[in-house]
């Protein structure tokens, strides 16, 4: 049986996943091959190498570390040629790709320890684009594109952004490539924020992630009746928006401790589409 992770999109609550992690590796959890899309394809390269308890605190203390300014800076002339149509995003992708390369083991994707595949989006023809091979740090650096924030990633020719636009959650990417039992890891989406967001970063973001829960639950429907499928309930209310690196390290306790509730409590493997139905605080 082959087991694969997939690891949803989400900006900033990408710390999320990190205390997923932990409490899967607890219990011995460990991924035959990962499918990761756009913060996910950052958190699925790390643990592409680094699959046990050790490497995973490392990666919740990388999260605990980062702020907005390192992967969203603020950089006026960008953000102007941006709004004014001169270059089609609002903040250079320098401090993502710096996170990135800093943090990687592996310089070729095919060259990952744990097999490692990451989704990104052909801008000119929309759809999703599984990338297996090649220079690591391009490829995630492109799934990770958010679209009209950072710029798009140019691999063999084709323009590619933030795998989200279209496949958040790459489900059927991982059952493609052979699993038969999968574990979704979803950042879910920020469903307790006490206002509508106020800047136009945190509008793009909310309204995307909106928009991959819908599709991620569509697709649970769908394979659920034909594989192993367990999805890992996200976390609920979150009251911070995908742009507030602020909050990882509560983030990352609060997820750690629901999931490894989640695993004693031995949940269902059917209707796990309600998990993540839209509501209001």
């Amino acid at each position: 049986m082959a087991t694969a992770f997939v690891l949803s999109g989400g900006a900033s609550l990408g710390a999320i996943h990190a205390g997923m992690l932990l409490g899967l590796a607890e219990k011995g959890i460990t991924p035959d091959l990962i499918v990761g899309t756009s913060v996910g394809a950052v958190n699925g390269a790390w643990l592409a190498s680094r699959s046990d308890e050790s490497g995973l605190r490392g990666l919740a203390d990388l999260w605990r570390s980062l702020s907005r300014r390192d992967i969203f800076p603020t950089h006026p002339i960008a953000g102007a040629q941006g709004l004014l149509g001169r270059r089609p995003h609002l903040v250079p992708n320098s401090g993502l790709r710096r996170v990135i390369s800093d943090n990687l083991q592996f310089t070729r994707l095919e060259d990952a320890p744990i097999p490692f595949h990451v989704v990104a989006t052909d801008v000119v023809s929309g759809t999703d684009v599984l990338l297996s091979s090649g220079d690591a740090v391009d490829a995630i650096t492109a799934s990770a594109a958010i679209p009209g924030v950072f710029p798009p990633v140019t691999i063999d020719g084709r323009a590619l952004m933030d795998g989200g636009v279209v496949n958040n959650t790459p489900l059927s990417h991982a059952v493609a490539l052979g699993a038969d039992q999968v574990w979704v890891l979803p950042t879910g989406y920020s469903c307790a924020l006490p206002t509508a967001p106020q800047s136009a970063l945190t509008m793009a973001l909310h309204a995307v992630t909106l928009a991959v829960n819908h599709r991620l639950a569509v697709d649970i429907e769908r394979f659920e009746p034909a594989i192993d499928l367990h999805v890992i309930r996200p976390l609920c209310p979150v009251a911070i928006s995908g742009t507030d690196f602020s909050q990882a390290a509560r983030l990352i306790e609060r997820s750690h401790a629901a999931t490894r509730e989640w695993l004693e409590a031995c949940p269902p493997t059917t209707g796990q589409a309600q998990l993540l139905a839209p509501h209001r605080h």
